[in-house]
């Protein structure tokens, strides 16, 4: 086929892609939800943005002047190709109805389908409060034409990081069929470098606070003048113009005659991978056959729960992608570990003890409860023809997750004696974080059937059911403030602080009423949504 019919079916096919994105969308009201909050969270941000572009527009005099320029004129390129390349590995390295649609059309449609409507997304979610950003700018500077001379600068270099974006994706799909030990070492040394990362940035932002370090040294040192020249050329007809540069007029041209290029390249790569003779990848799907070895120990094997919660075990031993959402604890450990590098010796144990007993409570719950119907969806026709009780089967989740969080509360604690924690504090740690752990798992298995998830998505070549985000940052905000308001109630009870007035009393009251109340309210929705579940 020619290139001109290529790109026509090629659009056709982003058409059709992004479509079904925004009918994915609006056929699910609980996605319209998460959709709202998504919105009303940028929105938001827009109502403090807007005013701030508009006064920087009316105050700025040279493009020089406007703040960060030429480290985001940097950071941009890399960014986008970043982005383009993570999501060609997780989401687009390989079209719907692959089949189908690679024996109707040339690959090179495909590739530019997927490229169209990956940008037509990413427009969709950050090119509206953008250019609401730079239409205020504009206002404010009195230049009409400034939106357009921006969309003329970044048009091609978002064309340039998708193209080459998802080349660079396709070909570390290829590297990994090839290696799959290497893809599993990727994502360890992903997870790893991603907490290394929030651990350099808490650092690097107390010595910047505290004048250690210059934060304008650190921006010239990643600021590449041709990138900051190519910006500027964004400038061109409005009051901040500066003369036309060489450099910048080279880096358009460049972005502009590597686009086709790339998509060569893509297009190569991807005809490969797909229709490679080579095996596919060892997908970490769930296995269709047991492998053995799935007798219950004791205490488990003691009552049904229990073999239950072994059988949740098992299986998250032989795949253990279903536990990629835990990724998040990044954020939790990032600032918790900077804290604990930086405390002083008196307060590094009881630190350590606190920390084991908060990452306890958050895997309780967020290990096996935070979709529970959505994980047990493939199994649902044999389960619920089952003569087990639905309470029986969220029991058996809850003593899944309180089985990897119990020894985490209790040993975590106890070497923090090593550290310097008194045995009386490591104890009562100990002792509080179990119930908590409990009480955490109980709100998880509510909070994940009122919301669960069905659809298995591709992450670096594994497919498992990940919880919704907003499940996940619901419970990490109620089990996180629940875990540090018990640890401080218990630090100043231990440490003889805790004077008992009728406030006090009536606080730690409410404390554990709400407590109670709304993790065994959480644990019978659970067990009537099992009840009431229907097959479609």
């Amino acid at each position: 086929m020619s290139l001109r019919s290529d790109l026509r079916y090629g659009l056709r096919i982003a058409r059709a892609e992004f479509v079904r994105s925004l009918r994915g969308y609006a056929r699910d009201r609980r996605r319209l939800l998460g959709l709202a909050a998504a919105v009303l969270f940028f929105g938001g941000n827009l109502v403090f943005s807007l005013p701030t572009a508009y006064l920087l527009g009316r105050t700025v005099r040279s493009a020089d002047a406007v703040p960060f320029l030429g480290p985001a004129a940097t950071a941009l390129p890399f960014l986008l190709l970043s982005l383009a390349a993570l999501r060609t590995l997780e989401r687009i390295g390989s079209p719907e109805a692959e089949e189908l649609l690679l024996s109707t059309v040339h690959p090179r449609a495909a590739v530019v389908g997927l490229i169209c409507a990956e940008i037509a997304r990413l427009l969709a979610w950050f090119g509206i409060p953008i250019a609401a950003v730079v239409a205020a700018f504009a206002l404010g500077l009195g230049s009409a034409t400034f939106p357009l001379t921006v969309a003329v600068v970044v048009l091609p270099l978002v064309c340039w990081a998708a193209v080459w974006g998802y080349a660079i994706g396709i070909g570390l799909l290829r590297l990994f069929r090839r290696l799959p030990a290497l893809g599993r070492a990727v994502k360890v040394g992903g997870f790893l470098g991603m907490l290394a990362l929030v651990l350099a940035s808490q650092s690097i932002g107390r010595l910047v606070a505290d004048g250690s370090l210059s934060a304008r040294g650190i921006l010239d040192a990643v600021t590449l003048a041709p990138l900051s020249e190519y910006v500027a050329l964004a400038f061109v007809g409005t009051p901040l113009a500066q003369p036309l540069s060489p450099t910048g007029l080279g880096v358009l041209f460049l972005a502009v005659a590597l686009t086709p290029l790339g998509l060569a390249v893509a297009t190569r790569s991807a005809t490969t991978l797909w229709f490679g003779d080579a095996s596919r990848p060892e997908r970490a799907t769930r296995s269709e056959k047991s492998t053995g070895g799935f007798a219950a120990p004791p205490p488990f094997a003691a009552t049904k729960p229990g073999r239950i919660a072994w059988g949740h075990l098992v299986r998250a031993v032989r795949h253990p992608q279903e536990f990629s959402h835990l990724v998040m604890i990044v954020f939790f450990l990032g600032p918790v570990g900077t804290t604990f590098v930086q405390s002083s010796g008196d307060a590094l144990g009881p630190l350590a003890a606190a920390t084991g007993v908060g990452l306890a409570t958050y895997l309780a719950g967020a290990t096996f409860g935070l979709n529970p119907i959505g994980d047990d969806r493939p199994q649902l026709p044999l389960v619920l023809l089952t003569g087990t009780a639905p309470r029986t089967l969220v029991r058996g989740r809850i003593a899944a997750g309180v089985a990897i969080a119990a020894p985490v509360a209790v040993l975590v604690p106890t070497a923090a004696l090593g550290l310097g924690t008194a045995p009386k504090l490591a104890a009562a740690f100990a002792g509080v974080g179990l119930p908590m752990c409990v009480a955490a798992s109980l709100f998880a298995v509510g909070l994940g059937t009122s919301y669960p998830i069905y659809e298995e998505r591709e992450f670096w070549g594994a497919e498992t059911v990940v919880p919704s985000t907003l499940v996940m940052m619901a419970y990490l905000f109620v089990v996180s403030g629940g875990t540090v308001v018990g640890l401080f109630a218990t630090w100043f009870a231990v440490s003889g602080r805790l004077v008992v007035t009728p406030l006090v009393a009536g606080g730690l009251s409410l404390y554990l009423l709400v407590t109670v109340g709304l993790s065994y309210g959480s644990y019978r929705y659970a067990v009537r949504r099992y009840r009431r579940y229907t097959l479609d």
